[in-house]
């Protein structure tokens, strides 16, 4: 399991790799947190949130879990840790990204995301 500050690192070092212009009105930033979250629609402990885009007030922020992420990926070192964190902060960017330009139509990440919750319900639905 990696410290928080190599995950920190990890995250500030996977945020270098993408262009500026994607971090635009981006005014609370990406902020990783020890959290583990769990869904509220989750049917135990099997489905964590490993990062979330929310936007308050005026506010646009990032926020990548750690907590969440040790317990989804407990034997991840710093090259696997990287691997899925790479793709975790790219989506949280893409729904950024979609927020700002006003996109939540089907082919929305928005859409996509709520598409692949109904079916992780479908799966766990009483018989």
């Amino acid at each position: 399991m990696i410290s928080f500050e190599e995950y920190r690192d990890i995250v500030s070092e996977l945020m270098d790799e993408l262009p500026d212009e994607f971090f635009r009105e981006l005014s609370g930033g990406v902020v990783a947190s020890e959290a583990t979250v769990i869904p509220n629609y989750a049917q135990g402990n099997d489905l964590f949130t490993l990062g979330q885009y929310q936007v308050f007030s005026r506010v646009r922020q990032i926020t990548m879990f750690k907590g969440s992420f040790d317990r989804a990926y407990p034997q991840a070192d710093a090259n696997e840790a990287r691997r899925i964190l790479r793709g975790v902060l790219r989506h949280e960017i893409r729904h950024h990204l979609e927020s700002m330009g006003g996109v939540h139509d089907a082919s929305s990440l928005e859409a996509a995301d709520e598409r692949e919750k109904q079916t992780y319900l479908s799966k766990h639905a009483d018989p």
